[in-house]
């Protein structure tokens, strides 16, 4: 099962190679951070914040072209799973013959991804996953 998020904070420090991402549940009060990098977190910050029109394609650009191009739609991101402090990600794609197709991606790109979207796509994130970012069992309660 997975659970609705939506990007709350992007912190960007020049100071150091990470910067954070913070996922908020939509209709809940868990959040966590993704430590991702600087030029991931530059270019998800001027979507966010800005009407940010590259003069050139940018990768989470040609991303959403190549999709398009085959007739494919991209629905969603969902960040699947957590392995020794590393998230890892899909992006959801459904083609013109109805197949859905999960491509791998990390968090960063498919998030940056998801907000190329005007609306941004909706934001997934595996309750085993959210489990173990905030410290709490997939039954809500305190884990031990």
């Amino acid at each position: 099962m997975s659970v609705e998020m939506q990007l709350a904070r992007i912190i960007i420090s020049e100071l150091t190679d990470n910067q954070v991402i913070y996922l908020k549940e939509v209709d809940g009060e868990r959040q966590f951070p993704i430590m991702i990098g600087i030029f991931e977190a530059t270019n998800i910050d001027r979507r966010v914040k800005h009407d940010y029109v590259p003069p050139r394609p940018l990768t989470h650009d040609l991303i959403v072209s190549v999709a398009e191009s085959l007739g494919a739609v991209i629905e969603r991101v969902v960040i699947s799973d957590l392995s020794e402090h590393t998230y890892f990600a899909q992006l959801h794609l459904l083609t013109a013959s109805g197949e859905t197709i999960e491509v791998d991606a990390r968090p960063s790109d498919a998030i940056a991804v998801a907000v190329t979207y005007d609306p941004p796509l909706p934001i997934f994130v595996s309750e085993e996953v959210l489990a173990d970012a905030t410290g709490t069992s997939v039954d809500g309660g305190e884990s031990i």
